[in-house]
């Protein structure tokens, strides 16, 4: 039903659609391992059968992204338009057989961890863990892990610079 159905909802943007947010949501809570509070699957997003895949309270998977598991994304993680997280690749070793036809690579599972934002089309790579507080830019490859409020950029995604924040103590 999520792929025949609810995967082609409109987004849920605006005041006009936000149910299907919720539509979205039921057919996940059944398809993932584990689902979080508030969660949000946005409209054409790709995850096969979902069963390798954990998701934290408040985060989201976005527009049109494709998540290849066995992923675990934290609690609110923000997620752009076409992301893709990649948990295997092709091998490519050998050279008497077309690479089409090696055995492919070992799975190495994803983490991500509490307050990520993830750019547009950025690609994660297999075994990659994201630190909690991090930022990867629109169109980064990640290759490597990324440390607690890391921002980074490029291909190769490198650190562009460290999130230094203030605090404000309401009053």
């Amino acid at each position: 039903m999520y792929y025949g159905l609810a995967r082609h909802l409109p987004a849920s943007n605006t005041r006009y659609t936000g149910w299907t947010r919720a539509v979205r949501l039921a057919f996940c809570r059944e398809l993932f391992r584990s689902c979080g509070q508030s969660v949000n699957i946005e409209r054409g997003a790709y995850f096969g059968d979902g069963s390798q895949i954990d998701i934290g309270d408040h985060s989201g998977l976005g527009v049109d992204c494709e998540i290849y598991g066995p992923v675990t994304i934290g609690i609110d993680v923000m997620m752009g338009p076409g992301v893709i997280l990649l948990t295997s690749n092709h091998r490519f070793d050998r050279l008497d057989i077309p690479m089409r036809l090696q055995d492919p690579g070992e799975v190495r599972p994803i983490t991500i961890g509490n307050d990520v934002w993830i750019g547009t089309r950025a690609i994660i790579l297999p075994g990659v863990t994201i630190g909690d507080g991090a930022i990867i830019a629109a169109g980064a490859v990640v290759t490597e892990p990324v440390s607690a409020r890391a921002i980074v950029g490029g291909n190769p995604a490198r650190l562009i610079r460290y999130r230094v924040g203030t605090t404000s103590a309401a009053g």
